[in-house]
């Protein structure tokens, strides 16, 4: 396929500019890839290192959750992000948009690498802490929106699940590159040293993320439906009322099946803490914890391109609903493994679940989502909607922490579990532990696939998109291509104008 390519007029996409989908999408992955990187890299200290350091407690339990809870804030400043970038992207373009996440989020994570902890300077720590991460948090509302706006503005009718998937075979990327710099830092360093000056390394490496960011997005064109809309006058006063009068509805929808990032939260975020965080018993270590989140990463980079493909072929809503319910199933398998200690069989099922089942929501949910809204709106309504399910995920970790929360502080001696210690109760230190275990994988599992299931559920009543134009996008009354008419465009890459 040629990178530029001009629609011919009446066909119902934007025709009086070229798309180029194989530089909007090597944009898209590689400012995805490098913003998400600073995203997790906090998710992944805010599970082996922020707790001891910034929320030293002799309640475990409170130092887990507070932690956890500086996490939750990043995505709940997501929202606020949302409306004033979806705004930004929807008034002045989606490439400006872009480039201004850049920023904020390289800046605001680089900073975090020079805050002095809670012993050096007490309560202020956490409050730094929590600054900053409310930026990073207002940064990312608006990049996914605006990335997977960008390349599916640029794709070829037919191809919009295919090139739509590399936003988050970018997002996956940079939780890889995440995750593979903690891990030789740990597996090198000893824990004091790791704790005291190692954890900072991934943080300061932000200072490339800011200047490689900016460079590659720099050099993206604006898409051709947006320039379309911007020259003639098109442009809406007030994109945010428009999104909610006209498409309330599919922004409610979207804010249910975005709940399905929970499974993230599980594997990585509430997962790390519950299989290596001495107070939970289990006994895995940081650096093997961490090959489940880089080995889970390499397998949905490789999945995620023949799931959008797919969903080209047979339609969104099938692809989306085996997600959700699925990899909402395996949570139970997965946990339980955890709380045995059983690494092989954990990382076989946090592969099966994360890596390959949920990529099925993972891969489609950015061109099924920006496929429910007009180009007038698009950025906004999709970056509001799917942040709001976002935020509630977001503190599921921090909820998982208190409703099953791990054993008691007399549990941990020098930083390492106490199996034999008795408890003021009688019980075993042992036995609690067990009971924790037990807690975390009926609670948590059931949670995940309670939102699961009614993920799957709204996906199945909402409106399947693959087949139509771009300009008809966001109505529902929009006629698909007819089927035989739709594989044609997609083998010959031949649109023609529509009667």
């Amino acid at each position: 396929m040629q990178d530029e390519i001009v629609e011919p007029p009446g066909s119902h996409e934007p025709a009086e500019h070229a798309k180029t989908p194989k530089k909007a999408a090597a944009s898209g992955w590689i400012g995805s890839a490098l913003e998400y990187y600073d995203f997790f890299i906090y998710a992944q200290a805010a599970s082996l290192v922020f707790p001891l350091i910034f929320f030293p407690s002799t309640n475990p339990q409170v130092a887990i959750v507070a932690a956890f809870a500086t996490f939750g804030v990043g995505y709940a400043a997501r929202p606020l992000g949302a409306f004033v970038l979806g705004y930004w992207g929807d008034k002045h373009g989606r490439k400006n948009v872009l480039v201004l996440c850049m920023l904020m989020m390289g800046a605001s994570t680089f900073l975090v690498a020079l805050l002095p902890t809670y012993s050096q300077i007490g309560i202020m720590a956490p409050i730094l802490l929590v600054a900053l991460r409310l930026i990073q948090g207002f940064a990312v509302g608006g990049e996914i929106s605006g990335a997977s706006a960008m390349i599916i503005e640029h794709s070829p009718f037919g191809r919009r699940g295919f090139f739509g998937s590399f936003t988050l075979q970018g997002v996956q990327a940079g939780q890889i590159i995440a995750a593979a710099v903690f891990l030789p830092l740990s597996a090198v360093l000893s824990p004091a040293a790791f704790q005291s000056w190692g954890w900072r390394i991934p943080f300061l490496l932000s200072a490339l993320v800011v200047v490689a960011g900016y460079i590659i997005r720099r050099k993206v064109d604006e898409t051709p439906a947006f320039q379309e809309e911007a020259e003639h006058g098109e442009v809406p006063p007030s994109p945010i009322v428009m999104a909610f009068r006209n498409s309330g509805p599919n922004m409610a929808r979207v804010a249910v099946m975005a709940l399905m990032n929970v499974i993230g939260t599980t594997v990585v975020t509430f997962g790390t803490a519950f299989a290596t965080n001495p107070s939970y018993g289990v006994g895995f270590t940081t650096t093997k914890y961490l090959l489940v989140s880089v080995f889970g990463n390499i397998i949905a980079v490789i999945v995620i391109p023949f799931v959008g493909n797919l969903s080209d072929k047979i339609g969104r809503r099938p692809c989306m609903i085996v997600g959700s319910a699925g990899s909402a199933i395996l949570g139970y398998p997965f946990l339980y493994f955890v709380s045995q200690d059983n690494f092989w069989m954990a990382f076989l099922f946090a592969m099966l679940m994360w890596g390959v089942i949920y990529q099925g929501y993972n891969a489609v949910f950015p061109a099924f989502y920006q496929e429910l809204f007009p180009t007038a709106t698009r950025v906004t309504a999709f970056a509001i909607a799917q942040n709001a399910g976002t935020l509630v995920t977001a503190f599921l970790p921090a909820i998982y922490s208190a409703l099953a929360g791990p054993t008691p502080a007399a549990c941990v001696v020098n930083k390492k579990f106490s199996p034999t210690t008795v408890l003021p109760s009688g019980q075993t230190c042992d036995a609690a532990a067990a009971a924790a275990q037990s807690d975390v994988v009926w609670t948590v599992g059931s949670i995940t696939l309670g939102i699961g299931i009614l993920a799957a559920i709204v996906a199945y009543f909402t409106q399947e998109t693959y087949r139509i134009h771009m300009n008809d996008l966001g109505n529902p009354n929009a006629v698909p291509v007819p089927l035989d008419e739709y594989h044609r465009i997609r083998t010959t890459g031949v649109d023609e104008a529509v009667h």
